[in-house]
């Protein structure tokens, strides 16, 4: 045993001290280091997605996709490239239970050849936004009230109701299937549109499914309230247990692929992280199979410490004009210098495989060597250092428009994706939605209650006579809404 700076530790039981009943002395330094570290053993966690579970693993290619995209990962059938996946929840704290009702992360870092790609999305195809303006307000009321401390309904449904681009995510989650029962039991989704870029510098649109092998399988409320009065780690137990024992679990990889010039003429728009290409016209197409087969040795060092960010692309992979994805860009790379200092991406679980040359200098966590030739530390330089290649430009898009703050809700159908899923369901699952909508009301004031209810009558009137019927009172609108101004 040493201490951090590699000295011999001759007693690790005994402070040093002027006698058995003298004062400690200021001297003995290794008490001093052991404590000093224990105070700074904590690093910020994240502010969402702060509870999480991963493991290592492997992605295979099946299926042949280079008329769409030059990404090496993709290059050829039967290609393996080594990866590290975090699944997590998205408003509990770190402490949270495993089983709540919540939308859950699933963040993907392949480590290919020519840099890391991070696909960082959700176990749901959309979410509550479309612009990025409204996603801290939006999570700030999904995190405590400033006087309470305690998580408020109010506050939800008091957004909601005022964001009806929410109300696709929101039927989502209100579902049954809200509450998976382990990470390996849901499917995830890259969510954004992002593009690909084949070898003849051609553009598509491309959207990200994987779908779980293992099947999805959720919990009902009173399910998950029974699973979480026995243990608040039962997803962490359920995937380390079932990579320690071999029992790997597996996603398949499909695509969506949209041509360039076809995103001027959906009659929705095909950037709205709030809205899904429909199946019909744009199908899925399989690329492989994603393995995860090996638990992290330590995982402060390796799920804790993992960064994934929208920002880690590869030549082949490209962004949209998906405003929510162009803000995530910034803010995720932001998070983790700040949570985890400047130099987070050369920690050992965020390093890429491949040769890593850049210029940026000095600042916290400065611990690897120079890696460029020792007079180039700038660029351009007549020594040899790295510098830019045309090759990996990607073409110009061919979308644009002109800048201005444009409101996101003019014009937009907030209520056919929303009603087209709650009739997918059959009238047990209806049934359901709407209680557990009834159910997360409580203790919301009415009308705030009724505003909610004015939209899911107009995603369908079954929805909201549905809801009210949970709630407690009739189906009729005109006669709540008359009690509810009495």
């Amino acid at each position: 045993m040493t201490t951090s700076a590699g000295a011999p530790v001759a007693d690790n039981q005994n402070a040093l001290s002027a006698g058995p009943r003298g004062p400690l002395l200021m001297q003995d330094y290794q008490l001093i280091e052991k404590l000093a570290h224990q105070n700074r053993e904590r690093i910020p966690e994240r502010v969402v997605h702060a509870k999480g579970w991963g493991a290592y693993g492997t992605f295979t290619v099946t299926h042949d996709i280079t008329p769409y995209t030059r990404a090496a990962i993709f290059s050829e059938v039967g290609k393996s490239t080594p990866l590290l996946t975090r699944f997590s929840t998205v408003a509990g704290e770190l402490g949270a239970a495993d089983a709540e009702r919540d939308v859950r992360g699933f963040s993907v870092k392949f480590y290919t050849e020519e840099g890391n790609w991070d696909l960082v999305g959700n176990n749901t195809p959309v979410f509550f936004i479309r612009d990025p303006y409204k996603f801290p307000d939006f999570i700030h009321t999904q995190k405590r009230h400033p006087k309470t401390h305690l998580r408020s309904a109010t506050a939800m449904w008091d957004y909601w109701s005022l964001s009806p681009e929410a109300l696709h995510q929101v039927t989502i989650l209100m579902s049954d299937r809200g509450i998976p029962v382990s990470p390996m039991h849901m499917d995830g989704f890259g969510s954004h549109t992002f593009s690909f870029i084949n070898a003849e510098h051609e553009r598509f649109w491309v959207k990200f499914h994987f779908k779980s092998r293992q099947g999805k399988v959720n919990y009902t409320n009173a399910q998950a309230a029974e699973v979480i009065g026995k243990s608040r780690e039962t997803y962490q137990e359920a995937l380390f247990e079932a990579v320690e024992s071999g029992r790997f679990p597996k996603w398949d990889l499909y695509v969506q692929i949209m041509p360039e010039l076809e995103a001027e003429t959906t009659s929705y728009n095909p950037f709205d992280l709030t809205k899904v290409w429909p199946h019909a016209d744009y199908p899925l197409i399989p690329v492989g199979v994603m393995e995860l087969n090996r638990n992290a040795d330590n995982y402060f060092a390796e799920i804790e410490q993992a960064a994934f960010s929208p920002s880690n692309i590869v030549p082949g992979i490209g962004f949209s004009p998906d405003k929510v994805l162009q803000a995530r860009i910034f803010a995720y790379a932001d998070a983790h210098r700040y949570r985890l200092g400047t130099h987070y991406e050369a920690l050992p679980v965020n390093a890429p495989k491949c040769p890593v040359r850049h210029y940026h200098a000095d600042g916290q966590m400065r611990f690897f060597g120079s890696l460029t030739p020792t007079d180039a530390y700038y660029e351009p330089n007549s020594f040899g250092g790295p510098a830019q290649a045309a090759e990996y430009r990607e073409p110009p898009l061919k979308i644009s428009g002109d800048a201005d703050r444009y409101d996101h809700r003019d014009g937009n159908d907030d209520y056919s994706q929303a009603r087209a899923l709650f009739n997918l369901f059959d009238d047990g699952q209806k049934q359901r939605t709407c209680e557990t909508i009834a159910g997360s009301m409580g203790g919301v004031p009415a009308f705030i209650i009724e505003r909610a209810l004015g939209h899911f009558d107009l995603i369908d009137p079954a929805f909201g006579k549905g809801i009210r019927q949970a709630l407690g009172h009739g189906g009729d609108p005109a006669a709540d809404a008359a009690r509810n101004t009495e």
